[in-house]
């Protein structure tokens, strides 16, 4: 296990590699001039030239390459012109909102998904392998802002049962200590119980619109697998064996099934990452997408950079904890590796 862990490493380092040039090459590509934009409309070109001169944008696109790829060696990420912090501190301050709000919704769409996918493939052609289809259907057809906008018109336009979609806190409660980062561990240790509330009732509505979109290829891929599974010849040798049913289920196939289920969660929570963007712009929700929009918009280079790395980062990381995951679950991965 740890020789193919080190394997896994050694191949995200090119990969890693690949993704600062390209991202680098990307943003220079960009429309608009990041001076011309913080110099102004009324700015004269010499004040321009001054401010490229002083951003560094004057010098060679390679020689730009070179000093970019020495701060991050040094882990400096550089600084946000719109904000004027490093970058490196405001990634850490809202990754956790984003993380926070990503695993929520995969937590929520596992646990609908998972059961869903297993009733449906235990009883085929019924009205929950229907609902199943349905499900899944509608999931992936429907676009994850519109599905956002929508249940923030229905659940707080219309209704009023949810909190208004500003962030993730009520402006009535002050943010807990910070100890993971996380609003609704770090609310439970201050005991702050009302301000748990008010974060577990902002954080509802985008975890469920992350959950609607993230539910339709689990449970597919779990109805799916289980089928397939269920018509294996073990699990008819083990039914004749007289097990009963629920055992044959849990032990025999649904371990058998979760291989593929796996490979399709850690696609899920990449295409999650993606999405968080488009979510965190509905709902005003101050994480790393948000904050990478923002610095798009105002052709600021360095947040964006430090976005898409941070991502690339938490992607191998998720690989290599599906990697470790599979040879839990099939002993043939760790002899393989």
């Amino acid at each position: 296990m740890l020789s193919m862990i080190g394997k896994r490493l050694m191949f995200a380092i090119p990969s890693l590699i690949g993704v600062v040039i390209v991202t680098f090459l990307l943003t220079r590509a960009l429309p608009g001039d990041p001076a011309a934009y913080f110099a102004g409309p009324a700015a004269t070109k010499e004040a321009v030239e001054q401010i490229r001169k002083k951003l560094g944008f004057d010098k060679p696109l390679v020689e730009q390459f070179f000093r970019y790829a020495n701060d991050l060696a040094h882990g400096d990420f550089g600084n946000s012109l719109t904000t004027g912090q490093p970058v490196a501190t405001e990634i850490r301050n809202r990754l956790p909102a984003s993380a926070e709000l990503t695993l929520l919704g995969l937590i929520v769409s596992i646990a609908i998904a998972i059961p869903l996918g297993v009733l449906a493939a235990t009883r085929p052609g019924s009205w929950i392998d229907h609902l199943c289809r349905v499900t899944t259907t509608a999931g992936v057809s429907l676009p994850v802002f519109f599905t956002g906008l929508v249940l923030v018109y229905v659940f707080y336009f219309r209704l009023g049962w949810s909190p208004a979609p500003l962030g993730r806190l009520d402006v009535f409660y002050s943010a807990p200590p910070t100890v993971t980062g996380f609003y609704l561990i770090d609310t439970l240790l201050a005991r702050d119980v009302e301000a748990f509330r008010s974060a577990l009732s902002q954080l509802i509505l985008p975890a469920t619109t992350l959950a609607i979109f993230s539910l339709a290829p689990i449970a597919r891929m779990t109805r799916a697998s289980m089928l397939a599974v269920l018509a294996s010849e073990f699990v008819r040798t083990a039914r004749a064996s007289g097990l009963s049913p629920a055992t044959v289920i849990v032990t025999y196939a649904f371990r058998n099934a979760m291989l593929p289920v796996i490979t399709t969660l850690s696609m899920v929570f990449s295409f999650l990452l993606g999405a968080n963007v488009l979510v965190e712009k509905v709902f005003a929700w101050p994480g790393i997408g948000s904050y990478a929009v923002e610095a798009l918009i105002s052709s600021d280079f360095a947040p964006v950079q430090g976005f898409v790395l941070t991502m690339a980062v938490m992607y191998v990381l998720l690989n290599l904890v599906i990697d470790i995951l599979y040879g839990v679950i099939d002993p043939r991965v760790r002899l393989e590796g």
